[in-house]
């Protein structure tokens, strides 16, 4: 038996009582608020959102959060080396700051769209607009700086 809205999801582990929740991805990207089915706390993601071609209106430009884009490809050896450290914000800023991946070899229409020519790339938004572009691996602080100077 499928349930309608339930077949493309995903699980949430609640921060407050570490329950398991299955929400609903899309709904999320449309600024619905997820809730522990448990303790009743709102559940915020703490993985990166993946992002395509598709989706990209929906998850990025509509985003009531500043967000932080890492555009990427999976034989990029500074991608797969940046990769934990996005890892790592999207847990310590979920709520504040959405993070997402995209991969550029899947992905060339958002690629061209920003004229990405060197990977990583990390673009940070607000309001759908690029506030700041970051090209090349760099450190976790830097990346933190920079996100810490939009306002």
């Amino acid at each position: 038996m499928t349930f309608d809205g339930m077949k493309n999801s995903d699980l949430i582990r609640c921060a407050n009582c570490g329950a398991a929740n299955r929400v609903n991805p899309t709904k999320l990207a449309q600024g619905s608020q997820a809730i522990c089915g448990k303790c009743q706390k709102t559940l915020t993601p703490s993985h990166p959102v993946i992002v395509t071609d598709s989706n990209f209106a929906s998850v990025i430009e509509r985003s009531s959060l500043p967000v932080l884009l890492d555009l990427w490809a999976p034989w990029c050896g500074p991608c797969r080396a940046l990769s934990p450290i996005i890892e790592q914000l999207a847990t310590e800023l979920a709520g504040k700051v959405k993070v997402g991946k995209l991969n550029v070899d899947e992905n060339p229409v958002i690629a061209s769209r920003f004229r990405i020519s060197s990977i990583p790339t990390l673009l940070i938004l607000k309001n759908g607009q690029v506030v700041d572009r970051i090209v090349g691996a760099q450190p976790k602080q830097e990346i933190i700086r920079r996100l810490n100077s939009i306002s």
